[in-house]
């Protein structure tokens, strides 16, 4: 099975996808059936996955009710969080058997949080203590204020999954957080062989972002161009992640017990039809990676997925090259990088809002 070939690349495939119907769907679009038969082990949510689920799921309908006269937030945090429980509890074999590498389920701090250092820390270690599993991870957007609460978290033992990364410059940022997070954790005198952390760095937005420049641009050199931009910024990434396994600083800490920080390619479904729908999973396969990614795309994978010979490393060249032609047809990977963060953070805080005043609506009803 292509799934069982990427795992033996060094890529773990997690669905980016959860919903109480998929925890208890006992048919093969069930959670359940994705973990024995089709090599899924870990799990990623967001505050859309969750507005998603619950605004449109009925199976909430009988939990909302039971908790009418409760505040919305504490209606929606019960309702999330007994959601990542329970996937928690399914993938319990999976994390046990890869000795806490996978058989993770992440959940998100309100997004509106994203630029406030304190509230991020608040909420990541209350939901860290509500979920209460050994599996869980905390999802902390990698804004600038959110790298300080990647630092605290992980300096108190719990996982995070740094998100919303799109610069390599940012990425860097993140992997300085999560080592100095380690190493005030030595300093506090406690193990750090449990903490498990992901960088989640987001693919398909950068290409939608780059066509549509070049699209406008609509030269020769522009066209060539297209659909080149996500993989080269990915593969840059990597490298500069093969750099830091390599380092002094990361295997000081490893001598001490620490597990690395692994890129999680998050953002892989295909949005340009013209694409290849397997595009961002096969092309990025790679040792000690995550691959993230939606039903639809993991359907595709399965279906006809095809490992390439060629590996993630050999691109590194290549994809410089690509950066440097980007940037002589004037468009700054900076610029749009920074745009693209801005823009998650409002799409993922305009979500849970959108959340919030559905379930408020369900109360009331």
């Amino acid at each position: 099975m292509i799934t069982e070939a990427i795992a033996k690349r060094g890529t773990s495939i997690w669905l980016d996808d959860l919903s109480r119907a998929k925890l208890t769907d006992t048919g093969p679009h069930g959670l359940p059936h994705r973990i024995t038969h089709d090599g899924v082990v870990g799990v990623t949510t967001n505050p859309s996955i969750f507005n998603s689920a619950i605004s449109q799921g009925s199976e909430y309908s009988e939990a909302i009710a039971s908790m009418k006269g409760a505040s919305v937030e504490d209606v929606v945090r019960q309702l999330t969080t007994d959601d990542v429980r329970s996937a928690c509890d399914l993938f319990e074999n999976v994390f046990l058997r890869s000795k806490g590498i996978d058989g993770r389920v992440s959940i998100e701090v309100d997004p509106r949080s994203a630029h406030n250092t304190d509230s991020t820390i608040a909420e990541g270690k209350a939901l860290w203590k509500i979920v209460n599993r050994p599996n869980a991870m905390i999802k902390i957007p990698a804004t600038i204020e959110g790298l300080p609460a990647i630092t605290e978290l992980i300096s108190r033992g719990i996982s995070v999954n740094a998100t919303l990364i799109f610069s390599v410059e940012r990425y860097l940022q993140v992997i300085d957080a999560f080592l100095q997070g380690l190493e005030n954790r030595i300093a506090l005198g406690e193990s750090v062989s449990e903490v498990t952390s992901v960088a989640s760095f987001f693919v398909s937005r950068i290409d939608s972002a780059v066509d549509s420049i070049l699209k406008n641009q609509n030269t020769t050199e522009a066209i060539a161009l297209l659909g080149k931009a996500a993989i080269a910024n990915a593969a840059l990434a990597y490298e500069a992640f093969e750099k830091f396994r390599r380092s002094t600083r990361w295997l000081e800490l490893e001598r001490k017990g620490a597990r690395i920080q692994r890129p999680l390619w998050a953002s892989t479904g295909v949005k340009n039809p013209a694409y290849e729908d397997t595009l961002y999973v096969i092309d990025l396969v790679a040792p000690h990676t995550v691959n993230t990614m939606p039903q639809a795309t993991l359907d595709a994978v399965l279906d006809h997925g095809v490992i390439k010979q060629t590996l993630l490393t050999d691109t590194f060249d290549f994809s410089r090259q690509v950066f440097q032609s980007l940037q002589g047809q004037g468009i700054s990977i900076d610029t749009v990088t920074t745009e693209l963060e801005i823009d998650g953070v409002k799409k993922f805080a305009d979500s849970w809002i959108e959340l919030l005043t559905n379930v408020g609506k369900a109360l009331n009803s």
